[in-house]
């Protein structure tokens, strides 16, 4: 049986992870404002990774495992040569993505970020994301909200999907197995939508439901790392987050809808499965 979370023990894993977080923007912006930036690209062929992926990594893991050595990493760039997204267990686990949207980062283009999120057995129950491009650091603990840059945020109160604003990855379109079902669901959604936009960084596509910015965000097909810090800002900020399918989100298998109200998240559910039922596309 799991044990209940010390409150004075999660204040200190958020505020330690907030401040390490912190003092890694230096380090990103150097590689940042680099006229140009040498890369590699991994298995996929938009999936890149520069020495500062690799160096923020490091000084995160090194800096949370010093001061919790009870916790656990799972880390982007440690299984970065692994089928495996790590193993989720009850204790503390830190799901580090050193730079979310690095193909943004490469190309100067300023939503990319730092993402931190905390497991404690087994549930999302913190999250840090700093763009320091852009000065945003977004921030949350269970059960105290959610924060930009110290000032708390909120979801919108959105629930129909003419007033929404929806963001989809329009970068995975590039597989072609999945471009097919991709091309029917962004059909739907943004002819539904009040509008649309493609960010090419999920930490920060849900920060922005968080912040009310968006209202909407789908994303299928990516790792943990790329939305835990995101998910438990969202759902602190008093937005919701579920598998595409309308279950339980999962962490480690992060198919999901994440909305402003779980009437939206609904809302987009149904359309994804009208979708997934269309033959083909008639535009009207």
């Amino acid at each position: 049986m799991s044990q209940p979370i010390d409150e004075k023990k999660l204040r200190e894993y958020y505020e330690v992870s907030l401040e390490l977080v912190r003092q890694c923007g230096p380090l990103f912006m150097e590689g940042f404002r680099k006229p140009k930036l040498e890369f590699q690209t991994k298995s996929a062929i938009y999936d890149q990774v520069t020495y500062y992926d690799k160096q923020i990594e490091s000084v995160l893991s090194e800096g949370l495992l010093k001061a919790f050595p009870e916790s656990k990493i799972i880390g982007e760039e440690a299984l970065a040569d692994s089928q495996s997204h790590g193993e989720l267990t009850d204790a503390p686990t830190w799901i580090i993505d050193p730079i979310d949207g690095t193909n943004n980062y490469i190309r100067k283009i300023p939503h990319c970020c730092i993402s931190v999120g905390l497991a404690i057995n087994k549930q999302l129950v913190a999250g840090v994301i700093y763009n320091p491009a852009q000065n945003e650091l977004y921030s949350a603990w269970q059960g105290h909200g959610a924060f930009l840059n110290g000032q708390p945020i909120h979801a919108n109160d959105i629930k129909t999907m003419d007033q929404a604003v929806v963001a989809l990855e329009t970068s995975l379109m590039v597989f072609p197995k999945r471009r097919g079902s991709k091309m029917k669901r962004f059909y739907k959604l943004t002819s539904q939508a009040n509008g649309s936009r493609s960010f090419g960084s999920a930490a920060l596509g849900l920060c922005y439901v968080a912040v009310g910015q968006c209202d909407v965000y789908h994303v299928e097909h990516l790792k943990p790392w790329d939305l835990a810090a995101g998910v438990a800002i969202l759902r602190e900020a008093g937005g919701t987050v579920v598998h595409t399918s309308g279950g339980a989100y999962d962490v480690m298998h992060p198919d999901c809808v994440c909305a402003s109200t779980e009437e939206l998240a609904r809302n987009v559910v149904r359309l994804i499965e009208e979708a997934d039922q269309l033959t083909c596309l008639t535009f009207e």
